[in-house]
């Protein structure tokens, strides 16, 4: 299958379930607002969301195309790493039109995969895993904004989540218009309107993350009792 075995159709992959993501972190971004406003309104969304079996559908799907996006991306590493031989070794400085972002995307990945790990067992771990396992754990699984309140208050948790953060920014600032011009979405005219978009898009996505940690790490995000 040529989705597999070419290398233009593993780039397709990568690019598909790239775009998914990022539609899953405009989602996620959109239901972290809810936490600056109202614990009570957070914990609502995160009851609809639960061990629901739509949760539990979403989550195995979110699953497959993070396994999968991951998996391409060491295999079109491993490819081009063999494509360049040894020439690799020879290049000492990057040409102007290439990207920090676009030479570094494995290390970036593996920061934002060590990051997956740490929100797995933040959140998901504690949250709906607890809820589905009969886990007992220090809040109730429901109560998201509690977990937030938790994770936040600790510097270093923070500081880790800034860090990872900022490598899903950069990571995304390239990968953003890089899937629109995989796909075919992108000319000579609206190859710069792509990386214009994308940097905008993925920069207030980003930072809106980046706010909640600061708010709740620092004290002035809503508390339950004012929400």
């Amino acid at each position: 299958m040529w989705l597999i075995n070419s290398p233009i159709g593993r780039k397709v992959v990568m690019s598909v379930t790239g775009i998914c993501l990022i539609l899953f972190l405009t989602f996620h971004c959109c239901m972290n607002v809810a936490a600056f406003f109202s614990g009570d309104a957070y914990n609502t969304i995160c009851g609809l969301l639960g061990s629901n079996w739509y949760a539990v559908a979403g989550t195995l799907g979110l699953a497959f195309l993070a396994v999968c996006h991951i998996v391409y991306a060491f295999i079109l590493t491993a490819q081009n790493r063999r494509a360049r031989g040894e020439q690799r070794y020879e290049v000492t400085s990057r040409r102007p039109e290439v990207s920090w972002a676009s030479q570094n995307m494995l290390v970036l990945g593996l920061i934002i995969l060590i990051g997956i790990v740490l929100h797995l067992y933040n959140f998901w771990g504690h949250m709906m895993f607890a809820e589905l396992a009969g886990i007992e754990v220090a809040h109730d699984p429901a109560d998201g904004f509690a977990w937030i309140q938790d994770t936040f208050s600790n510097p270093v948790f923070s500081i880790l989540y800034l860090i990872w953060i900022c490598a899903i920014w950069f990571h995304l600032s390239h990968g953003f218009w890089s899937a629109m011009q995989t796909l075919g979405w992108s000319g000579k005219i609206w190859l710069k309107r792509w990386q214009c978009i994308g940097l905008v898009y993925v920069t207030i996505l980003m930072a809106v993350f980046a706010f909640l940690i600061l708010s709740f790490w620092l004290g002035f995000a809503p508390s339950m009792c004012n929400a």
